[in-house]
This record gives structure tokens, C-alpha cells and sequence, in this order.
């Protein structure tokens, strides 16, 4: 009997890509993949370390997986793996550490492990490499919707973020991989795929200037918009696919050119996450961030003359290191200003190693949880105006899933813009179709009749 494997993902869109990677990478070594709860030889836990909470859900997962099967072999692997690999290294938990470089790796370094019980692999300086890691997906749990990872690293270093430090520098994937990638997800029937990265506007800038880490809004009306451009284009072209997201964008990318390329596509949905962190210039500049407010102001802007209600999401942090009262009222106002369609709010997480871990005036958890409040507050009022906009209107949905309570039937999906839908009946997981919205409800997704008005 071969040997079996579970994992678990924590974080991002992207860590979520690289575990299904992984999981493929075992599958094809001969691992039978089972539930994470289930009894297993290997865990891998994909850790993420973007706050502490974070963090701490990390070590959680790695000493469950030992209280699942105490034999088992339990790897650390991913941001919390990098950041702290002296730590995992000595965790009685923890049997290999993997870093986010050697997820590509993964089979051939538990083949060592196996055959020499000791962890011969070591992690190299993330900040050293230069080469895409090289991991894939022919296929994906998700049924309706791909993600397709085209970049990692990141050269920004804001003052807050320890990301470049676990992540590395800007390393793009080959147009040509990301396109047979594409095309194979395509063939298994994927209508939408979701271009994702690190640092998806930093795409490209290492083909450009090899060896220099040049920061994206310094290249914002140069070559790193074709790339990225090119790369949409092409994706768009493929037969089968309906549809394309990007995620989390910097505003800099935004240029005139860029927007209106992107809204000739059709193919591409109207759903632009673009991270905003705070609305006032002052706290900006503390995170160094490259925009001003009304950087980001002008960009909403042009998005809106391009697009029929574009969806623009973003993330706010709260209480940001000498955040004053009137800068987060500033904040707040601004947010309240661009109607967003969702907000991702986060608590400042202080991480060693950033500039902002040693700025003077740290913000009280108490303060920090009351600012949150206000700020998913305000959330949860624009979602509702902004989903509330598109009643009694016809939208495509991408159905995605089928549940069944009380005895009845309730298929769910987004909409173009990635509004969340509920509809009574089965419409079939993968489809798309042309709905009427006959409300919002209480959980904040549209109800959609699966009969077109």
C-alpha cells in the first residue's frame, strides 16, 4: 500500500494554488490523498504569516496534524516555514521545514526524507532566487473556476508587510507555460480562470531588467503593462474560456492605456481589486506606498468611465502606526467616497522585521478593534448599496455549487462582477446562465431566479 497524504491550506489565493499543486505533484509520485482529518503518513500544511493570527493558526494546524498520527511525517511548509524556519526547526511538532522555494520540490525531498530519515533539504535564501518555481495544475477541486498562479515575489517592501522578505523578488512565469496551463483547464471544462500572483502587476519586470528589482509603479506606464497586457490577451483567446479575473492589482498599473485595452476584451469580468490600505496621504506615505489619495480617487475614476459598475474591492488597514483620530476619519471618509463594492479590513499586525514593527506610535488593540468596527461597518452598508444597484436586472452567473436544505434545492455563483448568488433549483455546477434578480438577502448575496425576465 502506497503511502497517503493530507494537507491543509492557510492565507492566500496563492498559497491555495500551490497546495493543489502540491497535492497533484503527490498524487502523480503515487500518494493516496485523503482528507486532512483522516489518518495519514504525511501533513503538509501550507502556512501563511501575513499577521500574527496567522501565524498562530500555522502552529496550530502542524500540531494537529502530529496529534492526528504522532508517526506521521508533518511538514511545515510556505511563509510561516520561511520566516521561521529556526523555529520550526525545533518544534517537536514540525519533522521538515519547506520553504516556499521548495514546494516545487516536494516529492523528491520526502523520497530523501523517507530513505535517510533526516531532513537533508535546506532552504535556500528566498531573497537569492531568481528562477519561477515552476509549479502547475492540470486540474482543480474547484469545479467552475481556475486559478492559474503567473507570478511570485514582490519588490515593494510597504513599511508593513513581510511578504518580500518570505516571498522573494519578482519572478515571473513564462507566457507560454501560463497559456498551456490555460488551455488544459479549458479542455476540462474551467469557463473562468483567475490570473493570480504575489505581485500580479509586477508580471513581467524581471524579463525586462534581469538582475534589477525595479517596483512596479516606477514602471507604470512602460513595458510591465504590455506583458501583463499580452498575457491577458492571449488568455482571452483560448477556446473555453468565458472569462478572466486578475487579483489583487497595484492602482499604478491603472494607466489610461491599460484600463481600455482590458475593457475591449470582453472575455475579462468587470471586478478590480485594487489595495488601497488607507485613504489618507499622511498614513500613505508612513506605509510607502507609491499613490496619493487622489491617485487612487483618479483611478476609480477612469475604471467607472470604462466599465458598467465596475466592482472595486480593497483592503483598508486599521490603526496603522500613528494613525491619529483625524487620519482615520480621513481614511474612513475616503472609503465612504468610492463606494466600494467590498472591503477587506485588517487590524495593523506588528511583524518583526518591518519598518513599521519599530515606528513610534503604536496604535492600542482596543483603538484598532473600534476603528475595524467602523470600517465593516461602512463595509457592509456598501455592499448592500452596490448589490442592491442590479435589482430586477438580467446577470450571467457562473454557477459553482449545489446544496440542498430542507429538503430543497439551492444552486450558488457570481455574477460578472462577482456578486454572490442563491437560486431555488439545480442549474449544474460549471454552467453559466442568464438569471433575474429578485433581491438581496440577509447574508448579503443576490437572490436570482434561474428564469430569465
Amino acid at each position: 500500500m502506497g503511502r497517503r497524504a493530507a494537507f491543509h491550506s492557510l492565507g492566500c489565493r496563492v498559497n491555495a494554488y500551490e497546495t493543489e499543486a502540491m497535492t497533484e505533484q503527490l498524487r502523480q509520485a503515487g500518494y493516496t490523498i485523503v482528507p486532512f482529518e483522516s489518518a495519514a503518513d504525511v501533513y503538509v500544511i501550507n502556512t501563511c504569516t501575513v499577521t500574527n493570527i496567522a501565524d498562530r493558526k500555522s502552529r496550530q494546524m502542524l500540531h494537529r496534524a502530529k496529534e492526528l498520527n504522532p508517526d506521521a511525517v508533518v511538514v511545515a511548509a510556505g511563509c510561516y516555514a520561511e520566516d521561521e524556519a529556526a523555529r520550526c526547526g525545533t518544534d517537536p511538532a514540525v519533522d521538515l521545514t519547506v520553504g516556499n522555494h521548495g514546494k516545487s520540490k516536494l516529492a523528491l525531498i520526502l523520497e530523501e526524507y523517507f530513505e535517510h530519515r533526516d531532513p537533508l533539504w535546506e532552504n535556500p535564501d528566498i531573497s537569492t532566487v531568481k528562477e519561477y518555481d515552476g509549479l502547475a495544475i492540470s486540474d482543480t477541486e474547484e469545479r467552475a473556476r481556475a486559478f492559474i498562479k503567473i507570478q511570485d515575489g514582490c519588490n515593494q517592501f510597504c513599511s508593513y508587510c513581510v511578504i518580500p522578505y518570505v516571498r522573494g523578488r519578482v519572478r515571473s512565469r513564462q507566457l507560454s507555460d501560463v497559456l498551456d496551463e490555460a488551455g488544459r483547464l479549458a479542455e476540462a471544462g474551467f469557463r473562468e480562470v483567475v490570473l493570480t500572483g504575489i505581485h500580479l502587476s509586477s508580471y513581467g519586470l524581471d524579463f525586462l531588467s534581469p538582475g534589477r528589482n525595479l517596483q512596479t509603479p516606477d514602471a507604470s506606464a512602460a513595458e510591465t503593462n504590455r506583458l501583463l497586457l499580452t498575457l491577458i490577451r492571449e488568455t482571452a483567446e483560448i477556446p473555453g474560456i468565458e472569462r478572466i479575473r486578475m487579483g489583487s492589482l497595484e492602482p499604478g498599473i491603472m494607466t489610461e492605456e491599460f484600463v481600455s485595452e482590458i475593457a475591449a476584451l470582453p472575455a475579462v469580468c468587470p471586478h478590480f481589486h485594487l489595495s488601497l490600505q488607507s485613504g489618507c496621504d499622511a498614513t500613505l506615505q508612513r506605509m510607502k506606498r507609491k499613490y496619493t489619495a487622489a491617485d487612487f480617487r483618479k483611478i476609480c475614476e477612469r475604471l467607472r468611465a470604462h466599465f458598467d459598475r465596475p466592482a472595486i474591492t480593497t483592503d483598508l488597514i486599521a490603526g496603522f502606526p500613528g494613525e491619529t483620530d483625524e487620519e482615520f476619519r480621513m481614511s474612513l471618509d475616503f472609503a465612504r467616497e468610492m463606494q466600494f463594492a467590498k472591503m477587506h479590513v485588517f487590524k495593523y499586525s506588528r511583524r518583526d522585521g518591518t519598518k513599521a514593527a519599530e515606528m513610534s506610535g503604536q496604535i492600542s488593540e482596543t483603538v484598532k478593534k473600534e476603528r475595524s468596527r467602523l470600517l465593516l461597518e461602512l463595509d457592509r452598508q456598501a455592499h448592500a448599496a452596490y448589490a442592491g444597484s442590479f435589482a430586477g436586472e438580467t446577470v450571467e452567473v457562473l454557477f459553482e455549487e449545489t446544496e440542498t436544505r430542507g429538503g430543497r434545492t439551492f444552486s450558488t455563483g457570481h455574477t460578472r462582477h462577482f456578486l454572490e448568488v442563491c437560486a431555488e433549483g439545480s442549474a449544474g455546477v460549471g454552467t453559466v446562465r442568464r438569471c433575474t434578480v429578485t433581491g438581496l438577502l440577509d447574508d448579503g448575496r443576490l437572490a436570482v431566479s434561474l428564469r430569465e425576465k
